[in-house]
């Protein structure tokens, strides 16, 4: 055990697929971070409205209730498959905004309808990929292939953040399109180069007969009822929606208003605080991908409670070096949290219900809509910081219900969820 445990974090490069679907989903975080941070500062500086970038926030999520079924589909021909075609629909869409931002024709309302249309499809991403990742990854080496999975959405908010606010003031949207669309299209080929896992080559066509739909209707309930049933399942994706509840709107949509009317800063003090938050979540991954014996459902409960800890003192600071630092602590105990979730579903769902498993788990992600409507009009209700402590405490108290109520799926040593 401590003979592998050391080399993990490269382990699994030796697996061929991996290495082109790790660069595939990293340009693509890439693409995503650096997306969302430019629209998000587009809109404020358009409209100065803090209730559009909320909606705005919260339209990049509307396809989390449909994720599920997505998730089918890639149970059925194939999650490898069902990625090359996403990443070609991100290709498109973001080619129009491109095109619009090239003619002069980008206004905000055409930046909503396609970021309405993109956010049916993108919230499945993650749950897709971790499916097909557990395809192609021994079991035994899931964990690190998680957690050095994970340094791609760590490594991309890095960038987007300390690149993409500076292309942005010095090129403009048109020029920084042209990069955004080609990661798209290089990520598409990329993935388009793995060859198809056997354990993910389509277990049946999509049904076309007349008893289509309930075929489909029942796979789906199979995949739903299944995820909120295993051991340990049900605590891991409450806490999955919680945490896009009541944390992540606090470090996602919210941070460019807290970094101009919180902080008084522009899109260089927003890219200095979005790339804390990321760089302790980098920090926490390959931590997490370097060691070994870890009982995951524990580390679930102490590092989501850290995280509440943190974001409860980072609301109340008005110091931009401070501020950095506590987005550090919470960015470590919000990777640690997600990778738990993230390896307990994926430890313990069945090959062939690993799509829908993972569906069920991004539809989870529809509290952070939810989550940011709620805060944008609680700031003009109540203000910034008694919002941001109203969500941290109540994340706080709910997490040790959760704790408490699933105590014998999360805490024994010998606990599925734990490894035992």
């Amino acid at each position: 055990m401590n003979k592998t445990a050391r080399p993990s974090a490269l382990a699994p490069f030796r697996i061929r697929n991996y290495r082109f679907q790790w660069p595939s989903d990293l340009l693509t975080s890439w693409a995503f971070e650096v997306e969302t941070l430019v629209l998000g500062w587009y809109i404020m500086v358009q409209t100065g409205s803090v209730l559009l970038l909320t909606v705005l926030a919260s339209l990049q999520y509307v396809g989390t209730l449909v994720a599920p079924v997505l998730g089918m589909v890639g149970d059925r021909i194939g999650h490898r498959d069902l990625l090359v075609v996403m990443r070609l629909s991100y290709t498109a869409l973001s080619s129009t905004i491109m095109a619009l931002a090239l003619t002069g024709h980008l206004a905000p309302f055409n930046v909503m309808i396609i970021v309405a249309i993109m956010g049916l499809i993108r919230p499945s991403d993650l749950g897709v990929r971790g499916a097909l990742l557990a395809d192609i990854m021994p079991a035994e080496q899931l964990v690190g292939a998680i957690s050095v999975a994970r340094t791609t959405q760590d490594s991309a908010r890095i960038a987007g953040a300390l690149t993409g606010a500076g292309l942005f003031a010095t090129l403009g949207i048109s020029l920084l399109y042209v990069a955004i669309t080609g990661f798209y299209l290089a990520a598409a080929v990329l993935m388009f180069c793995l060859t198809r896992p056997k354990k993910s080559v389509a277990t049946g066509h999509l049904p076309a007969n007349n008893r289509a739909v309930p075929r489909l209707l029942g796979d789906l309930k199979e995949g739903i009822v299944y995820a909120w049933n295993g051991p340990g399942m049900r605590a891991a994706l409450c806490v999955a929606f919680l945490a896009n509840l009541t944390a992540f709107p606090l470090t996602n949509g919210l941070l460019p208003f807290v970094a101009r009317d919180i902080f008084h800063t522009d899109q260089t003090g927003l890219g200095y605080l979005s790339a804390s938050f990321a760089v302790g979540s980098l920090t926490g991954s390959i931590t997490l991908s370097l060691v070994s014996g870890v009982r995951i459902a524990r580390l679930l409960i102490g590092a989501t409670l850290a995280w509440y800890a943190m974001l409860l003192v980072f609301v109340g600071l008005r110091t931009m070096p401070v501020a950095m630092a506590c987005l550090v602590l919470a960015g470590i105990a919000q990777s640690m949290s997600m990778i738990a979730a993230a390896v307990i579903l994926m430890r313990t769902a069945s090959a062939h219900l690993r799509g829908r498993v993972m569906g069920v788990r991004m539809m989870v992600i529809y509290g952070l809509p939810l989550g940011l409507l709620a805060a944008g009009s609680l700031i003009d209700l109540i203000g910034y910081s008694a919002m941001g402590s109203l969500y941290a405490v109540s994340g706080l108290i709910a997490m040790l219900a959760i704790a408490i109520r699933w105590r014998e799926d999360l805490w024994p040593a010998h606990a599925p969820a734990n490894g035992g």
